[in-house]
């Protein structure tokens, strides 16, 4: 697995994205990471010295695995670049145009054929 800075790792996601568009999928997971062995865990423990936890990104689409360690200082950045990587490239999940409810009364209205609220009254 090779691990990446954060902008090369975003850019090699968005051509994962762009080779697996017609066939194929890109699994992408996250995971807290300290990137410390744990003999190095356990001295720091011992140390009690506060352990820096980072978010541990892997991509992967079956052919090439990607990797990077965000921190706290990059995570909104990451976070930002991300949401715009996913919904430039999952079209197929685009949202289906709603009807405007005013719109569709004031038609409803103009045919002759508006819709009546509550129970008809007989007299």
């Amino acid at each position: 697995m090779v691990r990446l800075q954060l902008d090369p790792f975003l850019n090699e996601l968005t051509s994962m994205f762009e080779r697996n568009t017609e066939q194929g999928s890109v699994w992408v997971t996250l995971k807290r990471s300290s990137d410390k062995s744990k003999a190095q865990l356990n001295k720091l423990i011992s140390a009690e010295e506060a352990i820096e936890h980072k978010c541990l990104v892997r991509a992967s689409d079956g052919k090439k695995n990607i990797s990077t360690l965000v921190g706290a200082k990059d995570h909104q950045r990451f976070q930002a670049s991300y949401a715009t990587i996913l919904k430039a490239r999952m079209t197929a999940l685009k949202k289906r145009e709603r009807k405007d409810k005013r719109k569709s009364l004031e038609v409803d209205k103009k045919q002759g054929g508006g819709s009546k609220k509550g129970p008809s009254k007989k007299t």
